[in-house]
């Protein structure tokens, strides 16, 4: 069977997802482009040598759609002979995209491929594509009580099932905050990012946060709607302990073992395990803990074999639920921060919390890596990879 190896893997910065924002004037498949440049260049491959370009996007509505994957390669200068194609798994998308290039890998498909993703936030806000219109219809209303819910009140009814405090979820923020922060400070960073302008780091990474900082911010989901719905709420999320929105872009190139040779690419790593699962909508973000349960099985190994976790932290209760059912080190998971400080530009974020998982397996000397990615509808992709 063929191996799939990851040769690269290369992020932006990432930048506030709102007007003003360090990207807020830059269209979305120009900082896609970016990324995709940036890997070639990086590689010194001939981007002839592709086989497709498969790129997550969330909000495919306006500049981000009529497949922007294929205009995002144009615009970085691939030949016309290179395809392109954009995916949807919510915010797993570009790690959907990671799957879909390596499994083409080790079905003979492809040579080499490119998984990247793009989130241009400021510029195609959160929800846009929905159009404020119904996208579940009427039977998923009938299945669920009256209909699904949004995130950040998933992330609620998670902290209560599970039993966090406010000063539990505020915490792990901070904590969040101060790991980004030390990773930039100590260099950590540099060796994963291409600079598209003037922002040289996470625009969203404030160092100064502290449990007792966050303590002090409203509640940002509670209302008199979802108060009569879940009466026995208490209510602890607030905008300190979810993820920001954010523009950015992440790319990997990934390669048979023959082709990488053949080509005198070197690999850095090889996709081990990859799945996906399944869970409850209405939680929605603890598809999780099936996933990575279900990756661990299908590779053969325990939570205690994973040297290093990237574990997307829309929500500090997701996190937290995760760590309480499978038991891993909190230690070794977003050693270098999370989404919470460094941003979640929702199409970009599977692509790049890869590319961070790579660079921190090789800067702690680990083996193997897990990362994981709950996504709207109740859905997760989890995915293993192994340091050459």
């Amino acid at each position: 069977m063929n191996a799939a190896v990851i040769v690269d893997a290369v992020r932006t910065p990432l930048a506030k997802g709102k007007p003003g924002g360090a990207y807020s004037e830059i269209h979305p498949v120009d900082l896609h482009a970016h990324a995709l440049r940036a890997l070639v260049d990086r590689t010194g491959v001939d981007p002839a040598e592709i086989d497709d370009v498969i790129s997550g996007a969330v909000g495919q509505v306006g500049e981000q759609s009529g497949n922007t994957a294929r205009w995002a390669l144009l615009g970085a200068g691939f030949p016309e002979s290179v395809p392109g194609v954009t995916v949807d798994r919510q915010c797993g998308s570009s790690q959907q995209a990671l799957h879909f290039a390596a499994q083409g890998v080790i079905a003979g498909a492809y040579d080499v491929a490119v998984a990247s993703g793009i989130e241009s936030m400021s510029r195609i806000p959160i929800g846009s594509q929905f159009q404020d219109k119904d996208f579940a219809g009427s039977k998923v209303a009938e299945r669920y009580d009256g209909g699904l819910i949004p995130q950040g009140v998933s992330a609620e009814l998670i902290a209560q099932r599970w039993g966090f405090s406010r000063q539990q979820l505020d915490e792990f923020s901070a904590e969040s905050h101060q790991r980004a922060a030390r990773a930039w400070k100590d260099g950590l960073f540099e060796s994963q990012v291409t600079d598209v302008n003037e922002l040289h780091t996470d625009e969203t990474i404030r160092p100064e946060s502290t449990a007792e900082s966050l303590g002090g911010l409203r509640l940002a989901f509670k209302n008199d709607h979802w108060v009569a719905k879940y009466p026995d709420l208490e209510w602890k999320v607030t905008a300190g302990n979810s993820s920001p929105t954010n523009d950015g872009s992440a790319a990997l190139l990934i390669a048979s073992e023959d082709a990488a040779h053949r080509l005198r690419l070197t690999p850095r790593a090889r996709v081990h395990t990859t799945a996906v699962a399944g869970d409850d909508p209405i939680f929605m973000l603890t598809g999780i803990i099936p996933a990575t349960q279900k990756v661990l099985a299908k590779a053969g190994l325990s939570i205690a074999d994973i040297d290093v976790f990237e574990v997307n932290e829309a929500f500090a209760s997701v996190v937290l639920a995760w760590q309480a059912e499978t038991g891993a080190d909190l230690a070794k998971v977003n050693v270098n921060g999370g989404a919470i400080a460094i941003g979640h530009p929702l199409g970009a974020s599977g692509a790049r919390l890869a590319t961070t998982l790579l660079n921190n397996l090789e800067q702690t000397g680990g083996r193997f890596g897990l990362q994981v990615m709950c996504e709207a509808g109740g859905l997760a992709n989890a995915t293993i990879i192994e340091r050459i």
